[in-house]
């Protein structure tokens, strides 16, 4: 398959990331509307990752999901099924 061109991308994207991006600002709205969230950690991972979303490069994708992702634990056991 060949990839499009950043051209095409755009042209093809576009609205959707749009869609997307204002749910995003409606969403951090209504948080920032209550009050105590500056300090929680899940509120933090989500301005890292928009500000990851704002620098140049590409794999923007795998670095938020490093973002959003727990540590690797050597140890960790799996959870038995109830």
């Amino acid at each position: 398959m060949q990839s499009l061109s950043a051209a095409e991308a755009l042209d093809r994207y576009f609205l959707e990331a749009r869609s997307k991006l204002l749910d995003l600002a409606a969403i951090l709205d209504r948080i920032e509307r209550g009050d105590g969230m500056a300090s929680d950690p899940r509120l933090a991972k989500i301005r890292e990752a928009l500000a990851t979303l704002g620098e140049p490069g590409d794999n923007h994708a795998e670095r938020l999901q490093l973002i959003f992702s727990l540590a690797y634990e050597k140890d960790w056991v799996r959870p038995k099924p109830r």
